[in-house]
């Protein structure tokens, strides 16, 4: 009896610091935007902010990739698949999204990612998931239709539909390669050093589409207004590269080890109503009384979502957190 109170009460302090982890990932991520905005207002073209953040991060993380080195003739898979979709496919799709249709259906559409989670899981890996997860996704989507006021300004464009739609399968495959090798004990790829690699190939293809050679550096070297206030531009950019983008990485990513894909999908869906209320607390832009209900309603979604989490070597659906997930014995080896 008492190993199973002590296995119950690590399983426990291991979702708690799982959800901790996610969460100031979604407040890292949510960030981006608000740092992102004045930039682009300054001058910079979207996708050129997306390849500076992307390869800054890559710059910032090349130490941890040379010293990770071994992972790129042990999981070169998993680290092209990390690349393309988990950083380069989510940001330019999205990106490419905006372009056609409003922010709040681009954003809506991307974050239905916990749903398709929850589709792979059950039709493709053919796992059971519990009802309780299903319904924190159903609650955390429809509170995020109000946090973006989706009624406000939707244009069907199917182009502009499928490039969205194309930015959530490509979370889909962050969060599921997030939790790849998590169970394998010592021969775990190292989090950072997939994060790493995975930031090199984004910043390699990002390279490609957005052509930073055509941008306008001159923007970098002066100051761009956050609520007519003047920011140093490259304060914003550093902001950008180190929190919106490091951090959140890999604070991500290890929420997923220690949660599971679609558990750490659901609380993702707090980046937008992060991102909202930093924007409204740093760039003027005010709240509605739909976007803060639809706030608490996506907390409550993610709150149903993670408690709904079984404990250790029970006989439950694993879908909605599963046990305690052990990161790599290694620490920082590859």
């Amino acid at each position: 009896m008492p190993v199973r109170t002590s296995d119950s009460s690590a399983s426990g302090r291991g979702r708690g610091v799982g959800l901790g982890l996610a969460l100031l990932s979604a407040v890292a991520f949510g960030g981006s935007g608000v740092a992102a905005k004045p930039l682009i207002e300054a001058g910079l073209d979207p996708l050129h902010v997306v390849w500076l953040r992307v390869a800054g991060a890559a710059l910032v993380m090349l130490p941890l990739a040379v010293r990770h080195r071994a992972l790129l003739r042990r999981r070169p898979g998993l680290l092209a698949g990390f690349g393309l979709l988990a950083v380069a496919g989510v940001q330019a799709c999205y990106f490419a999204a905006l372009s056609r249709i409003p922010v709040g259906v681009a954003l809506l559409i991307e974050y239905l990612a916990p749903a398709l989670v929850l589709g792979w899981v059950r039709f493709v890996q053919k796992r059971p998931v519990t009802r309780a997860a299903a319904v924190g996704v159903v609650l955390a989507v429809g509170g995020l239709a109000c946090v973006v006021e989706v009624w406000s300004g939707l244009g069907f464009d199917v182009l502009g539909l499928l490039l969205a739609l194309g930015a959530a399968c490509c979370q889909v495959g962050y969060f599921v390669l997030s939790d790849q090798g998590s169970d394998a004990g010592d021969e775990a790829p190292d989090p950072l050093g997939v994060i790493a690699h995975g930031l090199l190939v984004g910043a390699a293809v990002l390279t490609v589409v957005a052509r930073p050679w055509t941008m306008d550096w001159s923007v970098l070297r002066g100051t761009a207004s956050m609520d007519g206030r003047p920011v140093a531009a490259l304060v914003l950019l550093a902001w950008i590269v180190l929190v919106a983008t490091v951090v959140a990485y890999i604070t991500g990513v290890l929420s997923v080890r220690r949660l599971s894909p679609q558990v750490a999908g659901v609380v993702a869906c707090l980046e937008a109503v992060i991102a909202t209320v930093l924007a409204w607390v740093l760039l003027g832009e005010h709240l509605s009384a739909p976007q803060i209900a639809g706030g608490v309603i996506v907390l409550v979604g993610a709150f149903i979502a993670q408690s709904s989490t079984p404990a250790k070597g029970s006989g439950q659906p694993v879908a909605s957190g599963g046990p305690k997930r052990q990161l790599s014995g290694r620490g920082t080896s590859a």
